[in-house]
């Protein structure tokens, strides 16, 4: 039998900055045979996310930082190519948690079957109808808790998480402004998405006077996947009792001292709640907000963007695309079959 080998793009030196070529490389490694109860995935997609960056850090966080020397990890979307297991068969198509290879070895008992004839896109699995949309699902009703008529402000809201949440809020009746780095991106969250206004970040100046002329009756949710100044000018929007759901810092996870947010007194002087929060925390509902934003996608009311690269070479240069706001929705690697 011929010998597979497995391209790896793995840790070898925890970034202090924006990660390069020193701290992920590449490798070709043989692929053992699966173990008891074990399959092997040839990735056909593999998904690219903030996150990402903070398990490259040794610093604590929500589930283990990569250990130096381990393929950098990542959801993965592939195809069973040997199965050690009852439950799979070769040929069927699976979500694992994987990393950046072409193939991933995996329990059976951690992979999510997919059903490769409904029509559906496979790669939505990685993203509205994935982690990423249970993210945006859970982050806005069960954190955030949104009331019709109230205003939603949501950071990065192009991205692949905010351009979600700004859609659902919109479902449940509030008005939203979302806050983007480009006029195409505004027009994209206004005109297809239903958002009631945009705030291009990189042109407004005046983040707080901004946000105060497009929330003219203050914020009561802000959704903040971005940190930084712009917390900050949010946390001076607030009304009374508002909610702030934090699902990430963006802004800040390349940077070796970040600063801390200086406006933070307005969570006493509003009685806000901030809560932080990761999609890890309703893994027993995840068939509940799949079946939901499946709902609203098949009936037209959950739109989306995804950018797809192919080639697993090209995934480092890629994933720095999600620091420097030149993509546009979920960005995903895809290695052709």
């Amino acid at each position: 039998m011929t010998e597979i080998i497995n391209r790896q793009y793995f840790l070898a030196s925890r970034p202090g900055a924006m990660p390069t070529t020193e701290n992920v490389q590449c490798r070709d490694v043989p692929l053992a045979p699966p173990g008891p109860g074990e399959v092997i995935l040839r990735n056909l997609y593999i998904s690219l996310d903030p996150a990402i960056r903070g398990w490259m850090s040794d610093a604590p966080n929500y589930i283990e930082p990569i250990a130096l020397g381990d393929a950098v990890r990542s959801s993965v979307l592939g195809r069973v190519v040997e199965s050690n297991s009852p439950d799979f068969a070769v040929g069927d198509v699976a979500m694992s948690v994987g990393a950046w290879e072409q193939y991933t070895t995996a329990p059976a008992a951690g992979l999510n079957k997919l059903d490769e004839t409904a029509g559906i896109p496979l790669s939505l699995f990685l993203g509205a109808l994935g982690p990423t949309g249970l993210t945006a699902y859970f982050g806005l009703l069960e954190v955030g808790k949104p009331r019709a008529g109230e205003t939603v402000l949501v950071s990065a809201a192009a991205g692949a998480v905010g351009s979600v949440v700004g859609q659902i809020a919109k479902m449940q009746g509030c008005r939203v402004v979302g806050m983007a780095g480009s006029e195409d991106k505004c027009r994209w969250l206004t005109d297809e998405l239903g958002f009631d206004a945009a705030i291009n970040y990189k042109t407004c100046g005046d983040y707080v006077a901004a946000i105060q002329k497009a929330a003219p009756e203050g914020v009561d949710v802000y959704f903040d996947n971005v940190g930084g100044e712009i917390l900050d000018a949010a946390l001076l929007c607030l009304n009374q009792f508002a909610r702030v759901a934090v699902c990430g810092w963006i802004s800040t996870y390349n940077e070796a001292n970040p600063p801390g947010p200086v406006n933070l007194w307005q969570v006493v002087a509003r009685s806000a709640t901030v809560q932080g929060f990761t999609v890890l925390d309703y893994l027993d509902r995840f068939a509940e907000g799949i079946g939901q934003l499946a709902e609203w996608l098949m009936a037209g009311k959950l739109k989306y963007r995804e950018e797809i690269v192919d080639g697993l070479d090209n995934i480092l240069p890629t994933f720095l695309r999600l620091f420097d706001g030149s993509n546009s929705g979920k960005l995903v690697i895809r290695i052709p079959e």
